[in-house]
């Protein structure tokens, strides 16, 4: 969550003239509402398994680039799926960074909707602890401070 990931995804697609994908943008589609509604309705596990299913069961085109939400990679096989089926980088910044960025949008985001100041540079803090080990399977890791699309083309060698 705010590494990036949509912003940097979206103008690296136009760079190489690829399709862009949000995947939330898929799942919402397939489920009829926002992921803060589905959240609400059916609670994480549920959206966790129709993640998987629309990440893994979805035809992409050939030249592509996917923005998956931060915790895909860290359910079910999805990390080694996205290896297996793709080049993955992990937007790696710093638990306050990436507060600064998420600060006036977590009203959006189901697991920091209530959360301000320290409390979400802690929450932020257990979720890199917990997830950087689904993270850093990634093929490339790459530090999201001014990232631009050029740049991230370098490291995945496109």
């Amino acid at each position: 969550m705010g590494s990036g990931k949509t912003t940097i995804g979206k103008k690296l697609a136009n760079y190489l003239k690829y399709d862009f994908v949000d995947l939330d943008k898929f799942i919402e589609a397939r489920a009829g509402m926002s992921i803060l509604d589905y959240f609400a309705a059916h609670g994480e596990h549920a959206f966790r398994e129709m993640e998987r299913e629309v990440l893994q069961n979805t035809a992409y085109a050939e030249n592509v680039i996917i923005a998956t939400g931060g915790g895909t990679p860290c359910y079910s096989d999805n990390i080694e799926w996205m290896n297996n089926n793709g080049r993955v980088a992990y937007l790696s910044l710093p638990p306050k960074a990436l507060a600064n960025r998420l600060e006036n949008s977590t009203a959006d985001r189901p697991l920091i909707k209530h959360l301000k100041g320290d409390e979400l540079i802690d929450f932020i803090s257990i979720k890199l602890e917990e997830r950087e080990k689904f993270y850093n399977q990634a093929r490339f890791v790459v530090s999201a401070s001014d990232l631009t699309a050029e740049r991230l083309s370098l490291y995945l060698n496109l």
